[in-house]
């Protein structure tokens, strides 16, 4: 069965959001990094989920939202959760091994994916010449700072870590995309909150089975880095964005992300004293301006679409 839904339905209000947002994002793969420094990858994660776990279990309760999931969902929320674990982990491994600033330009350029994703699944995320245009040059981008090699004390494995965040954000791309499709029918809240709960109990037992629980003494920036990936990212961020893709394409609203590299990268050169080198500052400039060009197409006026109801 299908719907007709205004999809696409850019205000002010929504831009707004979506950039605020990715403003926030560009904090986190350099907030990952400093957990990662006390937590182990699977642990972080795990400890991340149960906190992002609880903000939005108590959003969903505080607004009536049903949280469990009638018998037709739940077997496309358990398919988002597996994806979820998949591109968390590789994310999570990928920032231990090479720098945030790296990490933050490959992850972030996850709206070529999407917008790629998109075309095929997305009647109203057609690729035009524009935004062909605009997602070859972030592309291009991609592939000078993956070839790159940060500071060793940044990145020990930095070929490796590099070739998981960007698998990560190909994964994040398409879990935009598959995210966009579910919340046509399903409360957003349910989503969020069901491809964490799926996830808890992969990375406990991951993180039981390979990893020490602490790999250094805990400390406050390391508990405070978590929590900000728990309650700000996996919660609060996820609320909104997840909100968001309702009424606007996974293409259009991804495109927003176009200042998280830049944020992230210059939160690293704070944080860490990361250089931003020629190859660092290139890739930057490539995928921000990439997915500039492509972002005008949003400015058109909405026009109704079918979109698919998912089976139940």
């Amino acid at each position: 069965m299908s719907r007709t839904r205004t999809v696409n339905r850019l205000t002010l209000g929504g831009a707004i959001a979506a950039l605020a947002i990715s403003v926030v994002w560009g904090g986190n793969v350099v907030a990952l990094k400093i957990g990662l420094e006390t937590f182990a990858p699977f642990w972080s994660a795990f400890w991340r989920m149960v906190a992002g776990v609880t903000v939005v279990a108590l959003w969903g309760r505080s607004q009536g939202i049903p949280l469990v999931p009638p018998r037709g969902e739940r077997r496309l929320l358990a398919a988002l959760g597996l994806l979820f674990v998949v591109q968390i982990s590789a994310m999570n491994h990928g920032v231990s091994w090479t720098s945030p600033g790296y990490a933050v330009v490959l992850l972030n350029a996850h709206p070529v994916f999407a917008n790629f994703i998109g075309h095929f699944f997305v009647p109203e995320d057609r690729l035009s010449w524009a935004r062909v245009l605009g997602l070859t040059l972030a592309f291009g981008g991609i592939c000078v700072v993956f070839l790159g090699r940060p500071d060793t004390a940044l990145g020990a494995k930095p070929i490796l870590g590099n070739l998981l965040v960007t698998f990560s954000g190909s994964l994040l791309g398409a879990r935009t995309v598959y995210t966009q499709r579910l919340v046509q029918t399903i409360d957003p809240v349910r989503p969020i909150l069901w491809m964490m709960i799926f996830s808890l109990p992969v990375f406990l037992f991951l993180a039981v089975t390979l990893e020490e629980p602490l790999l250094q003494p805990i400390n406050t920036a390391a508990v405070s880095a978590v929590l900000f990936q728990g309650v700000v990212i996996a919660g609060l961020c996820f609320i909104v964005w997840t909100t968001l893709l309702k009424t606007i394409s996974p293409g259009t609203l991804s495109m927003f992300a176009f200042c998280t590299p830049i944020f992230g990268v210059l939160l690293s050169g704070v944080v860490y004293g990361e250089a931003i080198t020629p190859r660092l500052l290139f890739g930057v400039l490539a995928v921000t301006a990439g997915i500039v060009i492509a972002t005008r197409r949003w400015v058109k006026p909405p026009s109704p679409v079918a979109v698919s109801e998912p089976a139940r």
